[in-house]
């Protein structure tokens, strides 16, 4: 296997990026964020590509957080200057992917990997996964936008609870929290995830970046702004070609052919 930090491969429609550190638990470092912009962006612009799975290698770890060996290592401004702003700019970059992202959770996700994964847009946990921001054990707190991310994802007496605490949930106690969609035997989390992915990815690309746009953008205004933003952007898929094959498709009996048009 390659021993580059991130691994790209398409299968059908579906960009499969895989964190690829299994002796660091495929923690995240500077090359590991860059790696991980880069096969997310050519990911973005292969239109072979319809939907983004994101999974780490081997059974321990989908991402166990930062390298603890090079954050040891860091001062304010360095940190700030070099890790910090890389690390929400690739984040940010996955949450407003027009493109639907999957994590595929085969381990740890803890730290940064669960702030990875609170960037996405569906999540499903294999029964021996765990996740937590355990930043505070290290004397730290969660700085991969976990203090913004989980608050607005879930109770915020519960968010303060997991950040203050570091505890680890399970991936049962996940699902509870509205934190993961479902949890999967190990055995079976890849050919599950490629299957919805692929279900997915039969959709209109183009619609599905609308409605991505439409909940991205709008969930961050008031209602009436939220509602209004909506209006207009589902008045846009009137103009596609998807639109109009859909409900033909529909009055025909028969599956439609959607080409992102």
């Amino acid at each position: 296997m390659s021993d580059a930090p991130v691994l790209t491969e398409v299968r059908d429609h579906v960009g499969i990026v895989t964190f690829n550190r299994p002796k660091r638990l495929n923690a995240i470092d500077v090359p590991t964020l860059q790696a991980i912009e880069a096969a997310l962006a050519a990911c973005e612009v292969d239109e072979r590509v319809r939907v983004i799975v994101f999974t780490g290698t081997g059974d321990k770890a989908f991402m166990a957080g930062g390298d603890i060996e090079g954050l040891n290592t860091r001062r304010g401004l360095a940190h700030y200057v070099e890790f910090s702003d890389l690390v929400h700019r690739v984040f940010r970059r996955i949450e407003l992917c027009d493109k639907p992202t999957i994590a595929a959770v085969n381990g740890y996700a803890l730290g940064g990997g669960m702030e990875l994964l609170l960037a996405t847009d569906i999540r499903l946990l294999a029964d021996t996964a765990r996740i937590g921001l355990t930043e505070i054990a290290l004397g730290l707190f969660p700085g991969g936008g976990g203090t913004q991310r989980a608050p607005r994802q879930m109770a915020l007496c519960v968010a303060k609870e997991l950040m203050f605490t570091g505890d680890h949930l399970s991936a049962q106690e996940a699902v509870q929290l509205g934190l993961a969609n479902r949890v999967v035997p190990r055995a079976d989390l890849m050919q599950e995830t490629l299957a919805l992915a692929g279900r997915i990815a039969e959709k209109s690309p183009l619609v599905l970046k609308l409605m991505k746009r439409a909940i991205a953008n709008g969930t961050e205004m008031t209602l009436a702004a939220g509602l209004a933003y909506e209006a207009s952007m589902v008045s846009l898929v009137f103009d596609s070609e998807d639109a109009h094959e859909g409900c033909r498709a529909f009055l025909e009996k028969r599956k439609p052919t959607f080409k992102g048009r």
